[in-house]
């Protein structure tokens, strides 16, 4: 009977509509490149935050040194000065590293080649001479700094009373190279000059 009917009905229309493929796999394919791509971007946002931070870091920590070390040459050049205003090379002997050899330049003479000749000329050419002295050193100090050396440049004022009564103010410009040896911060070279008349 169920043949009779079909054979009378005919087989069942087929639809129009187009069948859709079931493709279970596409769609784990799709989303794996797409997961690995987010990845990759995780990886290089956590790279670039951790070199951004390594970097603050590191201009942090040269500005503090920066600082710190302004702070301690600044210390330095004073008592410098105010070791040299006492009229005598004892009191600056302590900045000064002894060995042979090193060279220091002053105003006059030329120059000296160890602290032992600075000071026996220094004392004898200019402070034994002199009633009263001070040095001071400008605002304007520059400083840098690589590991346990230092260069510095500051303008100095000297005034200088002599015993006969003469009275001589002198602007200087001043270079000194710093070495620390222990806890301690010595010059192993340092320069001072006037500027020519007129400038």
């Amino acid at each position: 009977m169920g043949l009779a009917y079909a054979a009378r009905v005919g087989a069942p229309p087929k639809s129009n509509c187009p069948r859709v493929a079931r493709n279970y796999g596409m769609t784990a394919s799709t989303e794996e490149p797409v997961q690995r791509t987010a990845a990759g971007w995780r990886w290089l946002l956590y790279v670039a935050l951790a070199i951004v931070g390594a970097l603050l870091t590191f201009v942090g920590a040269r500005a503090q040194q920066k600082a710190t070390d302004d702070a301690t040459f600044r210390k330095l050049i004073d008592s410098y000065c105010a070791a040299w205003s006492t009229g005598t090379a004892e009191a600056p002997a302590k900045f000064y590293a002894k060995e042979d050899g090193l060279v220091f330049y002053d105003v006059a003479p030329f120059a000296y080649h160890s602290w032992k000749e600075y000071h026996d000329g220094v004392q004898k050419e200019f402070l034994e001479g002199a009633s009263e002295i001070k040095l001071t050193a400008g605002k304007d100090l520059k400083v840098s700094r690589r590991g346990t050396i230092a260069w510095m440049t500051v303008p100095m004022h000297l005034m200088e009373k002599s015993k006969d009564g003469k009275t001589t103010e002198m602007d200087l410009r001043y270079t000194g190279i710093w070495e620390k040896r222990g806890a301690s911060w010595v010059l192993v070279h340092e320069h001072l000059s006037t500027p020519a008349a007129g400038s």
